[in-house]
């Protein structure tokens, strides 16, 4: 997704947020608040070479971080999924996405052979990782397993 306008809850201020540092705790511009982001749909955080080291670091959550193509039928059937798996995680994991055609660098780093590719981090470390298309369930059950 992109941006989302968040009011904040005590001084009523809108804020912007965006998909890609929702995870940091985005606090409001004008009273410095924790904004409330229960309930906003933000999605997935796209990432991209640029950003790849700096945005594993910077959590200490689980990263679910989904490697895809935009070309590919399974990639496309599951983005969905990610999406809800994103808002469903906020609080307790990190959900992103990362369109491996754009973004060789972080594709070959990473060793991926065929997308969709499910790789999961702790503390900027690969722990586990699930290749093709899998049901919501398998990849919520392995979420819960590592958060």
């Amino acid at each position: 997704m992109g941006d989302m306008v968040v009011t904040c809850r005590k001084c009523g201020a809108k804020n912007r947020v965006s998909a890609a540092k929702q995870h940091l705790g985005p606090k409001c511009g004008k009273c410095k608040a924790a904004l409330d982001l229960s309930g906003a749909q933000l999605g997935a955080a796209e990432v991209s070479d640029a950003n790849f080291d700096s945005f594993l670091a910077s959590t200490d959550q689980v990263v679910m971080l989904d490697f895809f193509s935009p070309t590919c039928g399974p990639c496309r059937g599951m983005m969905p999924v990610v999406e809800s798996l994103a808002d469903r995680f906020r609080g307790r994991a990190v959900v992103a996405k990362i369109d491996s055609t754009v973004n060789l660098a972080a594709a070959s780093r990473c060793a991926i052979r065929g997308v969709p590719a499910f790789l999961f981090f702790r503390n900027g470390r690969e722990v586990d990782r699930i290749t093709g298309a899998v049901p919501e369930k398998t990849l919520a059950e392995k979420l819960d397993s590592l958060s």
